[in-house]
């Protein structure tokens, strides 16, 4: 029976216009607008700027005006959009999402607009600039409210406002202590912003009973001076003060307007991040889901890039903040290390076992170049991966990216593609997946002088920076593959296979599967005496090891691969394996990494094996490699595709 796929087109936004005519602010034109029934509008410069910069104001549009009026006669446009009483909560800046998107990208305004903050506006300003800080040219902010815990909530020096603290609890849907324990105020979680070195310039009064500047701008800018951003503050204590020193005169507004153009204008030519991904086949069914408000489930399959906190972190922050209604449930299942090979032969346990999944992200391209994968074993790893999600799940959503590192920038600099992105590209395109080439966005951004290497990228496993660049194409992927109409599609059929010999049916094989002499021994768990380090899933697990010469173990098994799964360290040996009574044949367990780690490393000894039932012979060699400091073989799983 055929099945098919409906999927409901994902609307980002209603844009209407107000039943008010537009009309002149400052004696500027205003056009007036709505998004999602919110208040906007953006005013126009009599003659505006190559590139349309822009500022954009957060709350209390109408307060000291004259900085945008300074900036209008200079050729910048002015936008804002109501969306008061939120105090920055998630769904305020969902709708800031919408605002910046249709100014950018149907009123053409520059991608990278100055944020102008008065007070409770920076809940606002940084809650967005800091999940968009590619999209921020600088920020300005005056009297700002940097922890809501000191206004509204009047925890510290300042007096507080009940209503306003009640209020704030009640869109953030927290209780008093969920409030108190919050931690993504703008003082919170500078690295991303820092890293992109938005300048910061803020406007306050020692005065300030309101907004104590000691419980706000000045923890602020401490962290994120110390983080290596660039930050400055003005006071404004010899004006007149009002309001209990939260409201006074702004002396010299041509300085701060000066500060805004000369950190937004020129602007500088930034690659779009569409360049580097392609959608194909789209999310459809991931998006049909989300739509409905169901339980997803999304699963991160990949190495340390993946493991690490940064990027992964942020797709999920994203997901839940975006489709608020929709229960996520999210597999990290990368481990450092790990390339295609393992992947594939770990799969079924680390993913695939726990039910259905809706979405799926798939690195290996790091790994691979680093543990030395032949361009055929990433082929037939990658499509077994694609074949066997795909089994478990027709209607699986996946995503293949390819990670950068010094040596895809190598390749790339001469001229070459990286053969780890040749080959994810290869798989996608048969199977129609979305994917995304970040080695070659870092490799492009770095030669258009937009950050460097060495500053800002920093190391394979990316700084702040290079997180939140992954983060940003891959959210660039996800909201243009949302707004793909598709209409009704049958579900179709795993097309023919690239490599017939790919590892669709790979999985662990339990090591209690093998027979072995008396110098084998299962340690039901494992933990090293050496002090070396281990990573997650391979130590407190079951290991079959011996390190006796001459040691023997034989395994019955049925499939087309067979391998290992071992932890090689310091006193990694070699073994010697032979399958159905052929010759023997030795392999080196010692890695370039085992004389400080207890590694994660995956030997395939053969994968062109016929259908049907074999034997594989596994002894210890009488010796080892020169670094190693003994002949230990610890297998933690045996590697078969049936």
């Amino acid at each position: 029976m055929t099945k098919y796929l409906f999927v409901a087109i994902i609307c980002f936004y209603s844009v209407r216009p107000l039943h008010a005519q537009n009309n002149t602010w400052k004696g500027f034109e205003r056009v007036n607008f709505s998004i999602d029934n919110y208040r906007a509008y953006y005013v126009k410069p009599s003659t505006p700027l190559p590139g349309n910069p822009w500022v954009w104001r957060s709350s209390f549009a109408d307060w000291h005006t004259d900085i945008d009026s300074i900036l209008l006669t200079k050729g910048f446009y002015v936008a804002y959009i109501n969306v008061d009483d939120q105090y920055g909560a998630p769904q305020a800046l969902q709708v800031w999402d919408k605002f910046y998107s249709y100014l950018v990208k149907t009123v053409s305004l520059s991608p990278k607009p100055a944020l102008e903050a008065v007070s409770r506006g920076a809940l606002y300003a940084y809650g967005w600039a800091k999940r968009n800080p590619d999209k921020v040219s600088c920020i300005y902010a005056e009297t700002p409210v940097c922890d809501f815990k000191s206004w509204p909530g009047g925890k510290g020096q300042g007096k507080g406002d009940t209503a306003a603290w009640k209020q704030l609890k009640r869109v953030y849907r927290f209780t008093e202590a969920q409030v108190l324990a919050y931690t993504d105020n703008p003082v919170d979680n500078l690295e991303g912003l820092a890293s992109f070195k938005v300048p910061l310039l803020h406007m306050i009064s020692n005065t300030d009973k309101l907004v104590p500047p000691n419980e706000n701008t000045y923890p602020l800018i401490r962290k994120y001076i110390a983080l290596g951003g660039l930050a400055y503050i003005m006071t404004a204590d010899k004006q007149p003060q009002e309001l209990f020193g939260h409201h006074f005169d702004i002396e010299h507004p041509d300085s701060i307007a000066g500060f805004i153009a000369a950190n937004t204008y020129p602007l500088k030519p930034l690659l779009p991040y569409h360049n580097y991904y392609s959608v194909r086949g789209g999310l459809q069914h991931f998006f049909s889901t989300v739509a409905k408000n169901q339980d997803a489930t999304v699963a991160f399959l990949g190495g340390s890039i993946t493991f690490n906190p940064g990027w992964r972190d942020k797709v999920c922050k994203y997901l839940k903040e975006r489709y608020p209604k929709t229960k996520f449930r999210f597999i990290q299942a990368g481990i450092p290390s790990l390339g295609s090979l393992p992947h594939a032969f770990r799969l079924r346990r680390d993913v695939l076992d726990s039910g259905r999944v809706d979405l799926m992200f798939v690195e290996a391209a790091v790994n691979d170049r680093v543990n030395g994968t032949d361009s055929l074993t990433q082929v037939r790893d990658l499509e077994g991966i694609i074949r066997h999600a795909r089994r478990a799940n027709p209607l699986m959503d996946i995503i293949m990216m390819s990670f950068a590192d010094p040596d895809k920038n190598s390749d790339y600099a001469r001229g070459s593609s990286p053969v780890e992105v040749v080959n994810h590209e290869l798989v996608a395109s048969h199977y129609s997946l979305p994917s995304i080439n970040l080695a070659k966005e870092v490799y492009d951004k770095i030669q258009n002088k937009e950050f460097s290497w060495l500053n800002d990228f920093k190391d394979i496993h990316p700084a702040a920076f290079g997180q939140e660049l992954y983060f940003a194409t891959i959210k660039s992927l996800l909201q243009s593959s949302s707004e793909t109409l598709v209409k009704q599609a049958p579900v179709k059929k795993l097309p023919k296979p690239l490599n017939a010999s790919n590892f669709e049916f790979g999985s662990y094989y339990n090591i209690s599967n093998a027979q072995h002499d008396k110098n084998w021994a299962i340690d039901k768990n494992w933990v090293p005496k050496d002090g070396l380090d281990t990573r997650p899933g391979f130590v407190n697990v079951p290991v079959l090891a011996a390190d006796k010469p001459g040691a023997v173990l034989t395994l019955p098994f049925t499939g087309t691969a067979i391998g290992i799964g071992i932890v090689s360290g310091s006193d990694a040996g070699m073994v010697m394996y032979a399958i159905d009574n052929g010759a023997y044949k030795t392999v080196d367990l010692y890695t370039q990494w085992s004389g400080w780690l207890h590694l994660p490393w995956y030997i395939l000894f053969n994968g062109n094996l016929a259908k049907g039932r074999h034997v594989l012979k596994l002894k210890i060699a009488n010796r080892h490699n020169p670094a190693s400091k003994g002949n230990a073989c610890r297998i933690v799983y045996f590697l078969r595709n049936e």
